[in-house]
């Protein structure tokens, strides 16, 4: 019995041995071959912003990536259904805040959409000044961002230099610089201050030669190009597949612009180009920006050239705040005052969705409407959040030194996308 113990102790001993050196050897073979987790963000600055990248590195080769979204959420669409459609209109500034005076007409336009208005034709000119400018100061940002990320400097300085310029003009147009809530459901707050239009005119004859100068210092940039040729390229079919918009839809191939496919705000009435890439690389997305700034200055000074005259807003005494002076003077219009401030105007129920061409992609409002002053529910088609939903599918197979290039290519804002 004793014996029969024994062996079976030396039995035991030497199968623990042999599944110890096993799972030795799995942990060794694991070590050899295992994957680097790295996280790129959120606090990276070539993330433009609070973008977490949870990277799996196989050496310096990308094998996986998550993006991980959401550390600028504020809640801004339930923010719209508890408040009046009007008062919602400073929140838009906080989403593409680069871009906030074309967001300002989107949402206009939705609620606007709503009601049945159409705003008279100098109305509508003054937005589309307003947002063709706001796209050409997106451009430059994201533009210039780009280039700071891939080793170009200059480039940086030249594009800030020309956004100061835009950043002027909307100190005079609105007074304010960054976040402008100039629009207003049924028109603008104030018509074209006097000098404005000469002062564009000025800033478009300072801003192509510059535009022309970044064009000479990247372009043919051989550390620019071989950077940016071959990197990130999205097929036409994945662009389509996964939503894309804006200059990201259009570098892969797709001729599509709201402005031309469903126009708004008489861009019907505009000549105009729409640039399109053939690759769908880094670079293509690139060069789609910067002929999108060349054709943003023909519209505007298509705009200028044909500018009405005429009254900005729409005329519906009912839902729009009466004159400052009436106000003052007229008891029937202080109350009337007092309820459109109060109550917000009075909107018929049902659903409507309006989709905007802002600087980023299709910036989307569906609204519905129970009737009365508040929304029952508004969504927003965030470009920048359907943009970077590619990211996934799109870094594996890259090296690390091209996340940066692939991120400024796309050219995205996280107020925007976390909403």
């Amino acid at each position: 019995m004793a014996t029969t113990i024994k062996e079976l102790d030396i039995a035991d001993a030497a199968a623990r041995a042999a599944s110890s050196a096993e799972a030795y050897q799995a942990r060794t073979e694991d070590v050899i071959g295992e994957k680097l987790i790295l996280n790129m963000g959120p606090s990276h600055p070539a993330t433009h912003g609070v973008l977490r990248l949870i990277l799996e590195l196989d050496g310096e080769e990308i094998v996986k990536c998550d993006p991980d979204v959401g550390f600028l959420h504020r809640g801004d669409e339930k923010i719209a259904e508890n408040m009046h459609y009007n008062q919602f209109v400073p929140y838009t500034d906080r989403l593409d805040y680069l871009a906030p005076l074309a967001n300002n007409v989107a949402y206009a336009c939705a609620v606007e959409k709503l009601m049945g208005w159409e705003l008279p034709p100098r109305g509508q000119a003054v937005r589309v000044m307003a947002c063709e400018l706001a796209r050409i100061s997106a451009h430059l940002l994201g533009l210039g961002a780009f280039a700071m990320d891939v080793g170009a400097m200059t480039v940086f300085l030249y594009t800030f230099t020309e956004r100061e310029k835009i950043y002027d003009l909307c100190e005079q147009l609105t007074g304010a610089r960054f976040t402008t809530s100039y629009t207003r459901v049924g028109g603008q707050i104030r018509d074209l201050p006097d000098g404005f239009v000469e002062r564009v005119e000025k800033f478009m004859a300072e801003f192509v030669p510059a535009l022309e100068e970044v064009d000479r210092l990247l372009t043919r940039n051989r550390i620019f190009v071989d950077r940016t040729r071959d990197v990130g390229v999205i097929s036409r079919e994945q662009a389509i597949a996964y939503g894309l918009s804006g200059p990201n839809l259009r570098g892969s191939g797709v001729d599509h612009d709201l402005r031309r496919a469903h126009p708004y705000l008489g861009y019907e009435q505009y000549d105009f180009d729409v640039p399109v890439g053939t690759v769908g690389d880094s670079f293509d997305r690139y060069l789609v920006r910067m002929e999108e700034m060349r054709q943003s200055v023909a519209i505007l000074r298509q705009v200028i050239a044909t500018l009405p005259d005429g009254p900005v807003n729409i005329a519906d005494s009912k839902n729009l705040l009466p004159a400052k002076d009436k106000v003052l003077m007229s008891m029937e219009e202080l109350i009337h005052h007092f309820i459109i401030a109060t109550q917000g105007i009075d909107a018929p129920a049902g659903e409507v969705y309006f989709g905007a061409e802002n600087p980023k992609g299709e910036l989307g409002f569906y609204i519905c409407s129970k009737g009365g002053g508040v929304p029952h529910r508004l969504k927003i088609r965030a470009p920048s959040f359907v943009n970077l939903s590619i990211v996934s599918e799109l870094m594996p197979g890259h090296m690390i030194s091209d996340v940066v290039a692939i991120l400024g290519s796309l050219d995205f804002v996280m107020g925007e996308c976390d909403r």
